[in-house]
């Protein structure tokens, strides 16, 4: 008997020991590569198949596939299951910058923790990708990030088409884009949460916050979020040790000035979150501490999550189901926001003195922190946001079948689209683009428009048997307004899906069209009288021949009228649609 139990504490010991991470293997001083984070995963499902299952979706960039650790402690692992059972679901995504690794490791030690001791929550199923940017974490050197403690080599935050990945959750430039929004829409979560480090001002805190913002978000949500929520989060993680803060987004140089709240677009992971009614965190741990300070302070946040998605399991589900169909039924939303510099609130910071000395690279001013002299004060914080465009949505879109991108990230993030049996003709509001701002420089491989100011018209369109209409309303109505509106920041128009409209495709030979416009003034004299009319407002006009007949031209029959037209029509009058 004594050697069975000898025997069997030998084969636990063996197992508890090849279970520990790289990270605990170097002294808390390496992350771990990406292959090693898979074998560790792997082993994790071998060893406890019953209550962990590691799937992939798709593709990435570089060849390999996304994976997603699923951690059920009843064994259910698939979602349509899950959901039917009343359980949260908890995302969980690490190494979108792999040089931010913190989440990877501290994951890694959750999960196996949650496993061998037995602690897996009995209303969350945990999901868990283990490396995002698959592609940049094999870039791995100990130099890109300059301004970084640790780990000794970490990877480079562009993928291997040197895109931000946390810049493409709408214009999916990437297959690592496509694939996580696979996992989201089929995963569904109620909470999401995406690891990171910060870079700025220097301070005491280990671990900053930056959670979905609550102004943008439904009421429903925004109301949980701030009441009950985020004070939970800061209490707890006070008890254990590491005390948080808002993100360190300083108004001036210095946080003592005052911090604004961050407006996370769709294009941010926790901005594109918001968009499906799910309330998003971006943890950003300080990136002067330690390394093994910010590998703890993650996994005790991420150990807090587990907490009060537990806890507060039914609340977040009926809220989720509120949102949802109060979206489905909302008519007005919101573009685009405005921070509101008049409002404030006062919060408690602990920072360092900011001082200013000769730098020894310049001999000009240079501003550094006294970590000598640390600090308490009230600072002020503006974390308001106004409406700054609103729109009414259409009874529905009606997209033509060309545009194939589009109706394929519709479908991906759960859109009902439908089709048209046969062809058919509407009468719709149409956009033509009257002014816009186009990105002298590439920003994340596009040229990006913004101010977009749009002309409606009221037209009778032809489409065809195939080409697809949108209802708007679905829960997903905030994806859907927010990417098919030219006018909304991350719509599919500013990230130029749709540029091939804003160029024209035929026109005159003057020598030819003279007799055309003289024709066309003979038997329109309204035309003539807004010519005329022109010119007297334009002398320039005047005394040039050619700009007359571009004048006369485009406002005749002649000039095509699909030049600026946005080709996504709306329909505001309520018609019976022949589709499938």
């Amino acid at each position: 008997m004594k050697i069975y139990f000898l025997l069997l504490f030998v084969l636990m010991t063996t197992i508890t020991l090849a279970q520990l991470t790289p990270y605990e293997k170097s002294g808390k001083k390496e992350t771990a590569t990406y292959d090693e984070a898979i074998a560790h995963y792997k082993q994790l499902a071998k060893i406890y198949s019953n209550q962990a299952k590691l799937l992939s979706y798709g593709e990435t960039d570089f060849g390999k596939p996304l994976h997603l650790l699923v951690l059920s402690k009843s064994g259910l692992f698939e979602p349509t299951k899950i959901k039917a059972e009343d359980k949260r679901v908890l995302l969980i995504n690490n190494g979108i910058h792999p040089g931010e690794p913190e989440g990877i490791d501290a994951s890694m030690m959750l999960a196996r923790d949650l496993l061998q001791q037995k602690k897996l929550p009995n209303n969350v199923v945990i999901c868990i990708i283990p490396v995002y940017n698959i592609d940049g974490s094999f870039n791995r050197t100990s130099i890109s990030r300059a301004n970084q403690n640790g780990p000794l080599a970490y990877g480079f935050r562009g993928n291997s088409k040197n895109y931000d990945l946390n810049r493409d959750f709408i214009k999916t430039d990437s297959k690592n884009s496509e694939s996580f929004q696979q996992i989201f829409n089929v995963w569904q979560p109620e909470i999401f949460v995406d690891t990171h480090t910060s870079n700025g001002a220097d301070y005491q805190y280990t671990m900053t916050l930056i959670p979905t913002q609550k102004d943008k978000l439904n009421p429903i949500l925004s109301s949980y979020l701030t009441k009950i929520m985020l004070p939970f989060l800061y209490t707890e993680m006070q008890k254990k040790g590491f005390e948080l803060i808002p993100y360190i987004n300083s108004v001036k140089e210095t946080p003592d000035s005052g911090i604004s709240g961050f407006m996370e677009s769709p294009r941010y992971s926790t901005g594109y979150a918001t968009l499906h009614n799910v309330i998003g965190f971006m943890p950003e741990t300080h990136m002067l501490k330690p390394y093994d300070q910010r590998v703890q302070s993650t996994y005790k946040l991420l150990q807090t999550y587990i907490d009060i998605v537990e806890r507060d399991a039914k609340i977040i589900g009926e809220n989720k189901k509120r949102a949802d169909k109060a979206i489905a039924n909302q008519t007005i939303f919101t573009l685009d926001w405005i921070r509101n510099t008049e409002k404030f609130d006062e919060i408690e910071f602990k920072g360092y003195t900011a001082k200013y000395k000769p730098s020894e690279v310049s001999g000009l001013e240079r501003l550094y922190y006294d970590r000598n002299e640390p600090y308490t004060k009230t600072i002020k914080q503006w974390n308001s946001f106004e409406p700054a465009l609103t729109i009414e949505k259409p009874i529905a879109y009606i997209i033509p079948r060309a545009w194939d991108k589009v109706i394929k990230l519709l479908k991906l993030n759960n859109v009902e689209v439908y089709e048209f049996k046969s062809d058919t003709k509407l009468e719709l509001e149409m956009y033509y683009i009257a002014d816009m701002k186009t990105a002298q420089r590439p920003f994340e491989g596009h040229y990006l428009h913004s101010a977009v100011k749009v002309e409606p018209r009221t037209q009778t369109i032809k489409y065809h048997a195939g080409d697809y209409v949108v209802y708007a309303n679905q829960k997903t109505n905030r994806y859907i307004v927010e990417t098919l509106e030219p006018q909304a920041p991350d719509s599919f128009f500013n990230w130029n899906f749709f540029d091939s409209i804003l160029g024209q495709k035929e026109h005159f030979s003057s020598y030819i069209f003279e007799d055309t416009a003289a024709d066309l003034l003979k038997k329109n004299p309204a035309l003539k009288q807004k010519l005329e009319e022109e010119k007297t407002k334009n002398p320039e006009l005047a005394k040039n021949a050619y700009a007359q007949l571009e004048f006369i031209y485009k406002n005749s029959d002649y000039f095509e009228p699909t030049f600026m037209r946005y080709p996504i029509g709306r329909l505001v009058k309520d018609v019976k649609l022949d589709i499938k």
